[in-house]
C-alpha cells in the first residue's frame, strides 16, 4: 500500500495547507493508502512524498490541491 508524507514548515502557518492535501487525500483515497502523515519542518518546506519518492514541493511547483491528488494517484494506482 501507498504511504503518503506532507512536510510542512511550522513556523510559516502551514498546518492548514497540509491538513487540506491530507484531508483531500483521504477522501479520494481513503482505504488504498497505507497512511497520510503530517511531518513537521522549518525553513519554509512544504513538500509531498510517496513512498518516500518526492512528488510536490513548493519551491518547485505551483500548489494546488487537485495536482497533488492527481499526482498522487498516479502512484496509487501504479501500486494496485
Amino acid at each position: 500500500m501507498t504511504r503518503v508524507e506532507i512536510e510542512f514548515c511550522v513556523p510559516c502557518g502551514m498546518l492548514d495547507r497540509a491538513q487540506d492535501v491530507q484531508h483531500a487525500l483521504l477522501s479520494e483515497y481513503g482505504e488504498r493508502l497505507e497512511s497520510v502523515a503530517l511531518v513537521t519542518g522549518d525553513s519554509g518546506v512544504f513538500e509531498v512524498r510517496v513512498d518516500g519518492d518526492q512528488v510536490f514541493d513548493k519551491d518547485e511547483d505551483e500548489y494546488d490541491v487537485d495536482a497533488i491528488v492527481d499526482t498522487v494517484g498516479e502512484h496509487v494506482s501504479a501500486a494496485a
